[in-house]
């Protein structure tokens, strides 16, 4: 849990400080300001480390920067490195085979599945749960609880609940509380029964295991995780359907029938115990509608999970953005165009000739620039307040057409809906529904998705969809291979000799956490320029020249704080969009000094 200090200012306001936000990837620092009812009436967020991976990437080989970027960070691997890949292949006008294609999509959905599971479970799922509290439960009306919500999960006995309720208790009693520990628990802004908060917390546990196993299909097709291998062009792996592992056939049947089986692992869980999970914890925050922020106006997603293989009209979760908050009409969104994507670093500490102007990735810069505004209290390395007025964040502020935008699932599912695609508008209304049977309120999607109980359903909801979708990817490989189709890469573009003297391209993924994108130019064969603008970068941003707040910024607005001292609101919300900083920050030592200097040969 984040470590919290707060201070009684001069004004009748009282500033908060979380430092670190943690229990995600950290590097997060979180300033609010309540009035005297203790409602957040200013917020800033700042990503505090700088990670400089587009620096070192100039001058390398294209057919490399996926295994770099890649490394950005332990949590969103593959999704970096199937975005590079796409880049490069988008510059040099490279097409993978349709067994390439399908695996890449499987992998894709496999993080999507896994990432959602873990974030809610592990990440998330504690803001709502009052771990303590399940010790006072009664096991056998958790059973009946559970049979109620998840009818269909055979781990319902009162013996079962009874024995994760002793293994909790021994934690508590031992003062070794792992994962648990340094909880606000008992804060006044849990709601959850006793038995409900046993039955979460007996689920985190048993999601531990599942999220292993769904990600064993990124060792099945990339040879490992974290950092699965890629391959510009296709992908690394051969299928050889009767082939013997021990002879270098690293996919034959008997792999195959285990992504098979680690697709229905995640269908399984997803259905039977996430969502349910989701709709009955966040029942009896019914009345929680706080955390929207940005949501109930401006959202984009680049789009993904073709359907059929570069028909961009084909994609599952469709490209768009909504301003102002108006659903009627969905904007195109062309992440080459340099008037749509723009950076600004006008409270971001890097140095552009015009710090008021928005660059393009193409035409992006990293430049590190670390000064402490006038009105900064502390030093470089122990920065107690914020000059919001100044530079704050290594976070730079992306902006489309000039406008801040959440990205993310809920801003997927807010773009499918309306554009009515008809397994998300079709789910949304079915859950929706469920909801409100269930908390004994009428909440229409307008009303209920953008905020950040919303948010945590789209996420399942998306979870779901991934899944199922994965479930179909799956069968089109299997029969796409027994048509005698076994290629999976395409080389014909491999030597740089065959390449352009210069080239751009870009790559999206719709990554767990939001719209991510890659920009490179390769001139002579090396990288000239390298931008990634990701999910965190845009949803963590920190004000830009004309002073519009980012998404956390703008979601903490307007939220009551039950206990100033323990901020659980706080972190409620911004757990909700799964931050995580080592994306979307740049490395540099405490001293503001160059860590190291690369030289590519």
């Amino acid at each position: 849990m984040a470590s919290s200090t707060s201070e009684t200012t001069g004004s009748p306001s009282r500033r908060i400080v979380v430092d670190p936000v943690t229990r995600i990837e950290g590097h997060m620092r979180c300033e609010v300001n309540l009035d005297h009812r203790n409602v957040i009436r200013n917020a800033v967020s700042s990503g505090t480390m700088w990670r400089g991976l587009e620096v070192i990437l100039k001058g390398r080989d294209p057919r490399d920067a996926w295994a770099f970027v890649e490394r950005i960070c332990g949590v969103c691997t593959t999704v970096h490195a199937l975005t590079s890949v796409r880049a490069v292949e988008h510059a040099l006008d490279i097409k993978v085979p349709k067994n390439a294609f399908l695996i890449r999509e499987i992998m894709s959905k496999a993080q999507a599945s896994q990432d959602h599971v873990v974030h809610f479970y592990h990440l998330h799922a504690l803001d709502w749960v009052d771990v303590v509290s399940a010790l006072k439960a009664d096991p056998q009306a958790t059973s009946r609880l559970q049979q109620t919500v998840s009818p269909t999960h055979p781990l319902s006995s009162p013996g079962y609940f009874r024995e994760i309720q002793n293994r909790l208790k021994k934690f508590v009693e031992s003062g070794q509380l792992g994962p648990f520990m340094n909880g606000y628990w008992g804060n006044p802004s849990y709601k959850l029964p006793p038995e409900a908060n046993l039955m979460a917390v007996t689920h985190y546990l048993e999601a531990l295991d599942v999220q292993k196993e769904i990600v064993k299909i990124h060792t099945i097709f990339g040879g490992k995780n974290p950092h699965p291998n890629y391959l510009v062009g296709g992908v690394p792996s051969a299928i050889n359907i009767d082939g013997d592992l021990a002879a270098g056939a690293p996919i034959n049947l008997e792999r195959l029938m285990m992504v098979k089986e680690k697709i229905d692992l995640a269908r399984n869980f997803i259905k039977t115990v996430y969502l349910p999970d989701v709709l009955a914890i966040g029942s009896f925050y019914k009345d929680w509608l706080y955390g929207g922020g940005l949501a109930g106006k401006n959202v984009m997603a680049y789009g993904d999970y073709e359907k059929i293989p570069y028909d961009p009209s084909t994609k599952q979760l469709p490209n768009g953005a909504i301003v102002d908050g108006n659903w009627e009409e969905v904007y195109p969104v062309d992440p080459a165009d340099p008037a749509q994507v723009q950076e600004f670093v006008t409270h971001s500490w890097y140095r552009y000739p015009d710090e008021n102007a928005g660059l393009h990735p193409w035409s992006g810069i990293t430049e590190p620039n670390f000064v402490l505004g006038p009105g900064t209290v502390g030093t470089k390395t122990h920065i107690r307040e914020i000059d919001e007025n100044a530079k704050y964040s290594w976070i730079k502020a992306p902006r489309w057409r000039g406008h801040p935008m959440e990205v993310g699932p809920l801003a997927r599912y807010i773009i499918a809906y309306a554009k009515n695609v008809e397994y998300v508008k079709s789910q949304v209304d079915h859950y929706l529904g469920v909801f409100n049977s269930l908390s004994k309120t009428r909440y229409t999607p307008k009303e209920a998705l953008p905020t950040a109980l919303g948010r945590t359903l789209a996420r399942a909801l998306e979870a779901e969809y991934a899944s199922d979708m994965m479930h179909d990817d799956f069968d089109e490989l299997m029969s796409n291979i027994k048509n005698g189709d076994l290629s999976t890469a395409n080389v014909s573009k491999w030597e740089p000799s065959t390449w352009p003297k210069e080239a751009k391209g870009v790559g999206t993924v719709e990554a767990p956490r939001g719209a991510l994108g890659h920009w490179v130019i390769i001139k002579d064969g090396k990288i000239d320029t390298y931008q990634v603008v990701v999910p965190t970068t845009w949803n963590g941003s920190p004000r830009d020249a004309k002073g519009q707040m980012g998404a956390y910024e703008e979601a903490l607005l307007n939220t009551p704080v039950s206990k100033p001292d323990e901020p659980l609101e706080i972190l409620r919300i911004l757990h909700s969009f799964d931050p995580c900083l080592a994306c979307s920050t740049h490395v540099i030592s405490p001293e503001g000094t160059e860590v190291t200097r690369v030289t590519v040969r």
